[in-house]
């Protein structure tokens, strides 16, 4: 699928339609802070971005003397590198946290793309993302949105709390998948505490860790993906194991936004499965594109 607005039009028309009304449900993924090209007349400093995976795998590497500990590996992902960082000599857990809050939260801003999104009138949201700035765009005067926030909890003791009432365009219910910054027990970003998240995803109803509001919805509305690559194996294992056991028939529609997906993600995940179908385009292309569809208007920076 080309970036071209007609295709736009064509393919998404239902996409737009649902979200005109709030059903469907938004995730929200690390390359949501990906810059604008340089043509671009939207604007998002470096010193207001959190950092790539790639990046924030190098600095976490770099603190811990990853690749001499791990010669045989001199490259490893973020998970691999997060759990060499926690288990070297004086470091912790506390301090890969603070690490990341270093990182992630120190100076940083929401981009207009994020505000963007912010406006749109989606009720759920889940985000692996640990920051919070969807949040701060939410609260925004220009915004003014009241999230009901839930964070994931590795505990598998404690029954998982849901939304109150029905989730509204100005009361969402934001759910962090991966935890948050400020609740430094909650963040999913080493493999050990993958492998923790996973079990948690077979637990039965009361002490599920998705809210069974999402979960819910995540049977009959369509989900939009934004700021993530398929090629990511946690990302793929979560779309299954919440709609696992669904007839193929029965899937509500999946849109990823992908400038360059796998081509093999591809093969099997669109042309195969047809479990999502991708938005060939960058963000900064499709977001503002979105926004107008959406809201009838050209955002004002």
């Amino acid at each position: 699928m080309t970036n071209g607005e007609i295709d736009f039009n064509l393919a998404l028309g239902d996409l737009v339609a649902s979200i005109k009304k709030g059903d469907c449900i938004l995730f929200l993924g690390a390359g949501l802070h990906a810059p604008p090209s340089e043509n671009s007349k939207y604007k998002y400093p470096d010193e207001e971005r959190p950092p790539g995976a790639w990046k924030l795998t190098q600095e976490l590497a770099e603190g811990c003397d990853y690749k001499n500990i791990m010669g045989e590996d001199p490259n490893g992902d973020l998970q691999r590198v997060a759990l060499c960082y926690e288990y070297s000599p004086g470091k912790g857990r506390a301090a890969l946290v603070k690490k990341l809050e270093e990182q992630i939260k120190t100076g940083r801003k929401p981009s207009p793309a994020v505000r963007m999104l912010a406006s749109m009138p989606f009720k759920i949201v889940v985000t692996t993302n640990w920051d919070q700035l969807y949040e701060s765009a939410l609260r925004h005067p220009d915004v003014d949105k009241d999230p009901y926030l839930v964070i994931y909890d590795p505990d598998p003791a404690k029954p998982t709390p849901d939304a109150p009432d029905d989730p509204t365009p100005e009361r969402p219910l934001l759910f962090k998948i991966h935890g948050d910054l400020d609740k430094r027990e909650s963040i999913v970003v080493t493999d050990e505490d993958y492998i923790t998240f996973v079990q948690r995803m077979s637990d039965k109803e009361a002490l599920h860790p998705v809210p069974q509001t999402i979960r819910y919805r995540m049977t009959r509305w369509p989900t939009l993906f934004i700021g993530y690559s398929l090629r990511d194996y946690n990302l793929r294992l979560l779309f299954r194991t919440l709609r696992w056991k669904l007839d193929l028939s029965a899937i509500p529609q999946s849109i990823s936004v992908d400038f360059k997906p796998d081509p093999l993600i591809l093969k099997v995940w669109q042309d195969e499965r047809r479990f999502i179908t991708f938005v060939n385009t960058d963000l900064w292309t499709f977001v503002p594109w979105l926004y107008k569809q959406v809201l009838g208007k050209e955002y004002q920076a």
